[in-house]
């Protein structure tokens, strides 16, 4: 999936790349999902495939429909069974996001899957929610709410075997009386089974509109979700996590103090190529009851040549650059823009100017440090300076370099803090832990051969693997933050549980840092 076509790649604990919207569930829901919960038709079809080739089908003529269908069916069993949280039970829901558009041929097995499941599933057991678009014509307050295309979409998706439960209606304002009765008495539903959810300041005060509808109630009605016995624990439990969620919107409607992070990537052109990264910010500033400005910088603009071919984007790159509270470096992949990262990356280290590196953003700062400060000649890395005279960053050993596709180390893996680092900002986040967690995506890693001369020269690898053979973060001492990650640590990032590494560097970017640190050790 191309990040400047399709948006991010996410990852799971075990290792499955997948759409970004995997990673929208798991942070809005608090779930840590697997690959399996990501369907693909290419999943789908090699399971079939490989069940015909060692005689599942004994000899039947294998077909989309009964065979693609029913896979596609007992997939969602099977996974909607999956344990997803701490407490290990096996869920009462599964939310099911059936992508695309109606009468598309990607979707179509898929469509004609779920409209069976509804019978597999029962009266009780499935619920089917159609999400529409209101338009307002003209745009404004003083447009018409249209309800037309929501009629035909509705229509459609039953001429294809669907009938919408629910109807969940986009606008970016309130829906009118009106339009909700129309819509209800056009789609013959009650006027309860129409939920309006218009714009609101952030997203997280979605679920506060849905709430004052009842939403709740009318699924537990349709789901007859009342028989679910519950312990009083789990119940206090979601009851805190809801009170929890609603301080945290209603304060930061009454935040004013805003913090400046100027995001240096490859990808900017497309913000959703960085959607678990600036989230993570978001789950930080609200946590620190500031309020983020997410800054777009384009890295290839900070290079020389731009200066020649466009000196308004050079000019304004570097602006952004220089007056932001801090500067972050995300990941990715190829050599385009890598030497505007590492112009950026010098500037926040020699100007003192809070540092987060990612993946990427790490191995970048650990060849900047290499040329400016160690004075290792001609230092590079195997990506992107193939001909260096000395490679700083290199192939993992167990990488097959022939192969790009699935040669990655991906997932979650432990990380160790070392001996003697105790001084370091970041481990000061997670408290006396000597090990954490986070999930990776990458294919190359610090040298091991010149760690101990990067370390010597003020660059310290305060986290390794578990092996101690693999740098996992580097961090310099004598610098308000400058610290840089192997891990995504955006990808475990949760609303009400932000990223500690986000975190610190954004209370960093915000002047909080040592407050904020001493509130997150109260709470370990």
């Amino acid at each position: 999936m191309s990040p400047t076509e399709h948006g991010e790649v996410y990852v799971t604990d075990d290792g499955g790349e997948m759409d970004l919207d995997l990673g929208n569930y798991e942070r809005y829901l608090l779930t840590t999902l697997t690959r399996d919960h990501n369907i693909t038709t290419g999943k789908i079809y090699q399971h079939v495939i490989e069940r015909e080739r060692v005689g599942n089908y004994l000899g039947k003529t294998v077909q989309v429909v009964p065979h693609i269908t029913n896979a596609i069916q007992d997939w969602i069993e099977r996974v909607a069974r999956i344990p997803v949280d701490e407490s290990g039970a096996e869920p009462d829901v599964c939310i099911i996001e059936l992508g695309g558009t109606v009468g598309d041929i990607e979707s179509a097995p898929f469509i004609h899957a779920v409209s069976q499941l509804q019978r597999r599933a029962g009266k009780s057991g499935f619920l089917q929610i159609h999400v529409t678009y209101v338009p307002v014509v003209p745009p404004g307050p003083g447009g018409e709410q249209k309800t037309k295309p929501t009629q035909r979409a509705v229509s459609d998706v039953r001429s294809a075997g669907l009938n919408p439960d629910l109807i969940a209606c986009r606008c970016e304002q309130p829906l009118e009386e009106a339009t909700i009765d129309k819509i209800a008495n056009m789609c013959q539903l009650e006027r309860k089974q129409v939920i309006a959810v218009h714009n609101v300041s952030t997203t997280y005060h979605v679920p506060l509109l849905l709430e004052k509808q009842k939403m709740l109630n009318t699924l537990t009605e349709l789901l007859d979700l009342g028989k679910i016995e519950r312990p009083a624990a789990r119940i206090e439990q979601d009851n805190q996590m809801w009170r929890d969620w609603v301080s945290l919107a209603h304060n930061q409607d009454h935040v004013h103090d805003t913090v400046s992070i100027a995001l240096v990537g490859k990808y900017t052109s497309h913000h959703d190529a960085y959607i678990s990264l600036s989230k993570s910010f978001e789950h930080a500033a609200m946590y620190c009851r500031k309020k983020l400005k997410m800054i777009w910088v384009d890295s290839s603009h900070l290079e020389d040549e731009t200066k020649d071919s466009s000196p308004a984007d050079f000019h304004k790159a570097w602006h952004n650059l220089c007056t932001a509270d801090g500067v972050c470096v995300p990941g990715g992949f190829g050599v385009r823009g890598t030497e505007g990262m590492i112009k950026a990356i010098t500037w926040a280290r020699e100007k003192k100017t809070p540092f987060l590196g990612i993946c990427l953003g790490m191995q970048l700062a650990v060849i900047e440090y290499a040329r400016n400060v160690a004075k290792i000649e001609e230092a590079g890395s195997e990506e992107l300076h193939p001909n260096a005279k000395n490679h700083a960053i290199v192939y993992m050993p167990d990488v097959d370099k022939t192969k790009l596709g699935g040669t990655m180390r991906l997932g979650r893996h432990p990380c160790i803090f070392q001996p003697g680092s105790e001084w370091s900002k970041l481990r000061a986040m997670y408290g006396s832990a000597p090990q954490i967690e986070e999930r990776h995506r990458h294919r190359y890693e610090v040298n091991p051969v010149m760690v101990e001369q990067l370390d010597k020269a003020g660059l310290t690898f305060v986290g390794k693997d578990v092996k101690g053979e693999r740098m996992e973060i580097i961090e310099i001492q004598d610098h308000p933050w400058f610290v840089a990650s192997q891990y995504h640590p955006e990808y475990l990032s949760r609303v009400l549980h932000p990223s500690k590494t986000v975190l610190g560097f954004f209370a960093a970017a915000a002047g909080c840092l040592d407050e904020i640190t001493e509130k997150v050790a109260k709470e370990l």
